[in-house]
């Protein structure tokens, strides 16, 4: 179902009160002709997003204008990956548009249909990981913890699509009790990130006992929700989920706005309550081909995530997972997105460049060069300006 047409009165909710200048800088989303007569009692309800997603081509022709390669796309993938689209996101692609930024992370594209001779079915070596099911122990002192194979959308740059949408993988009540047994009993672990799909499909009963048994756990300091939520389901932080949320604090929030266009009033004032709740927000954004592969770009999406007390904390490259190879960018244009940031804007809206090894390597951090020469003591470095310096590094320290 798209469209509704019963008509319903409820109090529009509006954004805590902040200062106009920055608010203004976040619109709201227009529903158009598809979604004008649903009422906000219906459109502010996420459970109602999730059960009118956009799943099929026939209901997404009535969103916009689909093309014969995005028919084709489709016909050609949904047996691979499902498409899925909440109504909220769906209003933000335009229709005349198929690069439009929001439309290529929701829309099948005829790239998914080729699989590059480099492309990993789990591209991170998450499965090799694992001591036992829906834990990868990859860190000394931190694991991952599936808890759900659902999403509120199914990116189509998705690093997991071996497992979200798949219902075979979903994670059952036995599964997440052992994955608790595990982490209870390895006092090494001291940080879990709570991961799925979307841990934040799951309803707030599960995911108040999943983060009450962790905190139960002395030697867990701190766990991690890794949501897209705020981009595509922002009515998913709710009174109750907050009021939840609440209890288990430090709760760290790990999310993924990848493009300006995602900043809404909706997305900043779903940030705004989870900030006011006590949680830390860092986004964890993919570098995509056409759709942020550009410093300016860049440069706006971490001003405006700052604005919404969001830190951008990683940009990571795309991964080698089958059918996204045409979202990949040379590794230089990441470094190249970087060396645009650093100087030119806060060191806040630097964030750390990543390269997932593939096959289980981990994070590797990547930087632009800014040594210029060594010799002896002495040290040339060059600013973001290409000005040079030079800095006189101390001598070894004599043993006594």
């Amino acid at each position: 179902m798209v469209g509704n047409t019963k008509k319903e009165t409820a109090p529009k909710q509006v954004l805590n009160p902040v200062n106009e200048r920055i608010t203004k800088r976040f619109p709201s989303v227009d529903r158009g002709k598809i979604w004008q007569d649903v009422s906000e009692k219906d459109w502010s309800n996420w459970m109602w997003q999730q059960r009118n997603r956009v799943r099929t081509l026939e209901q997404l022709e009535k969103v916009i204008n689909v093309t014969d390669d995005e028919r084709k796309a489709y016909e050609g993938s949904v047996e691979m990956f499902n498409m899925s689209i909440t109504p909220y996101y769906a209003a933000l692609m335009d229709p005349d548009d198929p690069n439009c930024p929001i439309r290529m992370q929701s829309v099948p594209k005829m790239g998914e249909l080729t699989i590059d001779v480099t492309d990993l079915e789990d591209p991170l070596g998450e499965e090799k990981d694992m001591p036992v099911p829906g834990v990868t122990h990859r860190y000394p002192d931190r694991v991952l913890f599936y808890t759900t194979h659902n999403c509120a959308m199914y990116c189509r740059h998705c690093t997991r699509k071996r497992k979200v949408s798949d219902p075979s993988s979903a994670a059952q009540k036995k599964q997440l009790e052992v994955g608790l047994d595990y982490i209870r009993n390895h006092p090494e672990i001291r940080d879990v990130v709570i991961s799925g799909g979307d841990p934040l499909s799951n309803s707030d009963e599960r995911l108040d006992y999943i983060m009450g048994e962790l905190r139960s756990m002395d030697h867990i300091e701190v766990f991690r929700l890794g949501t897209r939520n705020m981009v595509t389901l922002p009515q998913r932080i709710n009174d109750d989920f907050i009021q939840m949320i609440r209890k288990h604090q430090p709760v760290f929030v790990h999310t993924h706005f990848n493009h300006p266009k995602e900043c809404t009033a909706e997305a900043f004032e779903a940030c705004a309550r989870l900030a006011d709740a006590g949680c830390m927000i860092n986004n964890q954004m993919v570098l995509l081909k056409g759709i942020n592969d550009d410093p300016g770009i860049v440069k706006e999406l971490n001003h405006k995530l700052l604005m919404m007390r969001v830190r951008p904390y990683y940009i990571f490259q795309c991964d080698l997972a089958q059918g996204i190879s045409h979202f990949r960018t040379p590794v230089e244009k990441g470094l190249e997105i970087i060396e645009n940031l650093r100087g030119w804007t806060s060191g806040m809206a630097v964030p750390h460049y990543v390269v997932d090894g593939p096959g289980g390597g981990g994070k590797i951090p990547l930087i632009p060069e800014y040594v210029k020469e060594r010799k002896g003591n002495k040290v040339v470095l060059r600013n973001y300006k290409n000005d040079e310096f030079v800095y006189y590094d101390s001598s070894d320290l004599e043993e006594d």
